[in-house]
């Protein structure tokens, strides 16, 4: 089974039907990853037509300063999802730099909730790399996503060491220090993921819609950067992922789901 660990599906727009169509015919598992309330609420809706799609909840950066006087209305959310994300820090791509408290004490709230519930997370880390990884151990948050991760190979080593996952998205199909990224994550902490339908459109600078099927093109890469079989990444990212979730009794349908696609 395929795995693609972070993904919007809630802004296909009238391409919906067709990448869910994709998700279920390829065996996708997917990871569909809110940006706020609104964009949950869609999620779920969304989940509810394919088993292979786990909504998860989060305010990303990027809404951070929407819901920091109101974060107290955001525990319901994070109560009944069963996962976080996406959430982060973004100091490079948002240039507003008043927006930055906001984001910090977002986050902030997302990890200890994350900590304390014992669910795993999702994150963007657009140079707040090292303060997300300080958080991270604040908390002792060890179930990890690092998102699309591009910042220093120091704190990269760091997060390694901490036992952070990695997705590895369409940008190691054209990035050479995306490849060294790639290279340098073991096997035992690798995630793939697409961030569709997004990430296409914006690395080729076009309007190209990234499809759920893009998701064979970065393991095709990987195998390439590691010199195996496709077949072997979606197995060492199937054995990682089945890993990630754990016992935990709120993800035990997405457990029997990754058990039968193993066994078949």
């Amino acid at each position: 089974m395929l795995i693609d660990a972070h993904v919007h599906l809630d802004k296909y727009g009238d391409l919906l039907d067709q990448a869910l169509g994709e998700i279920d015919r390829q065996r996708i598992f997917t990871v569909a990853t809110a940006m706020d309330v609104p964009s949950y609420l869609e999620l779920r809706e969304i989940a509810a037509r394919s088993e292979l799609v786990l909504p998860t909840f989060g305010i990303h950066p990027r809404r951070a300063a929407e819901y920091v006087d109101r974060l107290a209305e955001l525990d319901r959310y994070i109560d009944m999802s069963p996962a976080i994300g996406e959430i982060g820090l973004d100091l490079h791509w948002v240039k507003d730099t008043s927006t930055y408290p906001a984001q910090r004490k977002v986050l902030e709230y997302f990890i200890a909730a994350a900590g304390a519930q014992n669910k795993f997370v999702n994150l963007h880390t657009k140079a707040g790399e090292k303060e997300i990884l300080d958080l991270l151990v604040k908390y002792n948050v060890r179930r990890a996503i690092i998102h699309w991760y591009s910042g220093p190979m120091e704190v990269l080593k760091e997060m390694i060491d901490f036992g952070c996952y990695f997705t590895i998205g369409v940008e190691v199909l054209y990035s050479d220090y995306i490849k060294e990224i790639a290279k340098a994550v073991p096997d035992e902490l690798l995630l793939t993921e697409t961030d569709n339908p997004g990430a296409l459109k914006w690395l080729k600078k076009n309007d190209q819609v990234g499809m759920p099927s893009a998701i064979s093109d970065v393991v095709s890469a990987l195998a390439t950067l590691r010199n195996l079989a496709p077949v072997d990444i979606e197995t060492i990212v199937h054995a990682n992922f089945t890993r990630l979730i754990g016992d935990d009794a709120g993800l035990r349908s997405i457990s029997r789901v990754l058990a039968t696609a193993r066994a078949s």
